[in-house]
This record gives C-alpha cells, sequence and structure tokens, in this order.
C-alpha cells in the first residue's frame, strides 16, 4: 500500500504540477491567485483518497459531490496532459531545427497562453463526448457451434457484463440503463466476469433489487475480480449473493446439463491473505467433458489451460477507457480486448468492460454487454 500511495503521489502529482507550470506561463497570476490555485490542485491530487475515506463515514452526499468533481477532474487533467504533451515535443523540434539550422524560426511557436488554452479545450470537448460514451452500451455477438451442445438443448445465450464497478459512481439509472441491455437480450445464463463492484458498499439495496430483476432460467454466476478485494470480500460475496449470482472460486457448475462452467479468483487474493487457490487447469479438470467456459478476470492464459476449457471470458482492461491510455495498457495486456483464438480450438473474449472506473468516461473504448450464442453443430 505504501509502494502504491508513493506512485500514485508521484505520478499524478507530477501531472498536477505540469498544470500549474502551463497556467502559471499563459497567465502569469499574482501571489494571491498562485496559492488558491495550489489549494485547489492539492484539493483534486487527494481527492482520490479523501473520497475512500470519507466513505467509511457514511457520509453519502459529500462522497458522490467530491467522485464527480474528483474523478471528472483526473479524466480532464489526463486528457490535458496528453495533448499538451504533443505540443511540448512540437516546440521540442521547433528548437532542435533552429539550432541545426543556424536560424531562428521560433517566431512559428504558438504562444503560452495557446499552448495551455488549445490542450484545455481540447480536454474538455473530449472530455464531454466521452462523458456521453460511457452511457452508450454497444452489444457484442459472438455465435459458436459446437458438438458438445445437445441437439435437443438447443441455441443456449448467454449475457457477460463485466466491470460494472457498482458503487458511488455506477448506481441507479446509469445501473438501470446497463440492465436494460440485458434484459433486452433475454439471456439464459448471466455471467459476471469480476469488478462487479467498486469501493465501499454502502446503501447498496437499491442495486440489490435491480440485479434481482434479472432471472435468466439458468441463473447468474459470477467470479472476484481486483474491486471486489478493495471493496472488502466478506461485503462483496455479501452483495453478490443478495443480488442472485452464485460466485465461484475455484468451482465448476453444471449449467442446463449442457455447459460447464469454471470459475477462479483474481490473482489480488494473494495480496489479501490467500492462497490463490488451485490453478485453473486443475479447476477446469472437475468438469465433465462437457462445453467447457472459465470465468476469470484478468486476460491471463496459462500455458497448459487452454485444452481444457472452450471459452474463456474475462474483461479488466477496459481497453484503457480512455485513449491514449489504451497504448499504454496494451502493453501490459497481450490479450487486450476482443477475440483471440487460442490453442486447440479454445476461445478468449476479452470485454471492454460494462461500467467505468474512476472517471465517468470512455474515450474511443465504448461500454459492452456480450451475447455468446451457443448452438449445436
Amino acid at each position: 500500500m505504501v509502494l502504491f500511495l508513493l506512485t500514485f503521489f508521484l505520478l499524478y502529482g507530477g501531472l498536477h504540477f505540469y498544470f500549474f507550470l502551463k497556467l502559471r506561463a499563459a497567465f502569469a497570476p499574482g501571489a494571491p491567485a498562485q496559492i488558491i490555485l495550489i489549494a485547489l490542485l492539492v484539493l483534486g491530487l487527494t481527492a482520490p483518497l479523501l473520497v475512500r475515506a470519507l466513505e467509511r463515514f457514511g457520509i453519502e452526499t459529500l462522497v458522490r459531490l467530491m467522485s464527480w468533481a474528483g474523478y471528472i477532474w483526473m479524466a480532464i487533467l489526463l486528457l490535458f496532459f496528453s495533448v499538451a504533451i504533443l505540443l511540448d515535443l512540437f516546440r521540442l523540434l521547433v528548437y532542435a531545427a533552429g539550432y541545426v539550422l543556424h536560424t531562428e524560426i521560433r517566431a512559428i511557436l504558438p504562444a503560452a497562453r495557446t499552448l495551455f488554452l488549445l490542450p484545455l479545450v481540447a480536454a474538455l470537448i473530449i472530455g464531454g463526448y466521452g462523458f456521453f460514451e460511457a452511457r452508450r452500451i454497444r452489444t457484442e455477438r459472438i455465435e459458436i457451434r459446437s458438438a458438445k451442445i445437445p441437439k435437443e438443448i438447443g441455441k443456449i445465450r448467454i449475457v457477460q457484463i463485466s466491470d460494472v464497478h457498482v458503487g458511488v459512481m455506477v448506481r441507479g439509472e446509469r445501473l438501470a440503463g446497463m440492465l436494460r441491455k440485458v434484459h433486452e437480450a433475454e439471456p439464459d445464463l448471466l455471467v459476471a466476469t469480476g469488478d462487479l463492484v467498486d469501493g465501499q458498499l454502502n446503501s447498496m439495496a437499491e442495486a440489490v433489487a435491480q440485479f434481482r430483476e434479472i432471472r435468466p432460467r439458468y441463473g447468474k454466476f459470477a467470479v472476484t475480480g481486483n474491486h471486489e478485494f478493495y471493496a472488502g470480500l466478506d461485503e462483496s460475496i455479501d452483495f453478490m449473493n443478495k443480488s442472485g449470482f452464485t460466485l465461484l472460486r475455484g468451482e465448476v457448475a453444471t449449467v442446463g446439463g449442457a455447459i460447464d462452467l469454471a470459475g477462479v479468483d483474481d490473482p489480488t487474493v494473494r495480496r489479501f491473505g490467500g492462497q490463490g487457490g488451485l490453478s485453473d487447469r486443475e479447476v477446469l479438470s472437475r468438469g465433465g467433458g462437457r462445453f467447457t467456459i472459465l470465468l476469470k478476470h484478468q486476460p491471463l492464459v496459462e500455458k497448459d489451460a487452454p485444452g481444457a476449457f472452450d471459452l474463456q471470458l474475462s474483461g479488466h482492461t477496459h481497453k484503457g477507457q480512455i485513449f491514449p491510455f489504451s497504448l499504454i495498457t496494451s502493453r501490459f495486456f497481450f490479450f487486450h480486448s476482443g477475440n483471440f483464438r487460442l490453442a486447440n480450438g479454445a476461445l478468449l473474449h476479452v470485454s471492454r468492460g460494462t461500467g467505468t472506473w474512476g472517471p465517468p468516461i470512455r474515450f474511443l473504448s465504448p461500454p459492452q454487454i456480450t451475447v455468446i450464442d451457443l448452438m449445436p453443430e
């Protein structure tokens, strides 16, 4: 935790310092204005931590206000930096060209005020668009035919949700919009591949009632993501149970007599005192030779696992959530988003996620539910 906080303050604090330098160069505010600006930037820097602290006291209105303000500011600041750093690179190239050519070409450079306002306006426009994109849930469809699906059972429709992050930012009408998409898909089976919850689980009765209205004929199943442990595992399990989900932790459930549904814990379990349980292969070996689906939050594939399952459903990456940060997350996760054919014909599907973490904004990474139709060959 100490290392995390240190890294957080160094990186996020650095962005705030960069913004301060840009604004000061653009407008040269006086000492009183700079003091007010620094105070506001310190508040923006500490907002995510203040939210977590205030949640424990159950101050609902203040927590929601701080969350919305703090996380929207986070998105705007990240987008501002992304555009501003490109302009700084352009300035560096101009200076380098002038040095090489032994000529003065700095006149083509924008003024300091332009170098501040242009990224800020771009960040506000992109952030505004991303706010609405985060609510425009796409339905991605996959059709799989397999001899393992009995003909007498016919088509089985599975709907996957992932990374919903129910909590302060995702609740009420926003959650209802997600579940309307699920209801419209008419699933036979609903699966949640981790991070169903986020933060302190206060005042969740409404969310429980919304989930309980979804009643697929083969039930609802879930696995843990990293945020289930951050929110408190016992509280997360209680929420999932009340919402009608069966939590799979190193277990296999046979669904409809045709599917073996295997679920494993997120690796974060080890950081919270757990042992991590069995390997994927060991869990999958408990199946009965039926069409096998592995539910696993992070899109990681164990070396000897693909031959033991037919389909793996994962999430976690959000596809970066806000471009250009997808360029960074794609470096950490080889299976970043979409469908991937694995060894022995197995398929891995990585969801972009249904909700949002932190900023209620997505850019070039629209949220999704995934509809998988399993049919006899």
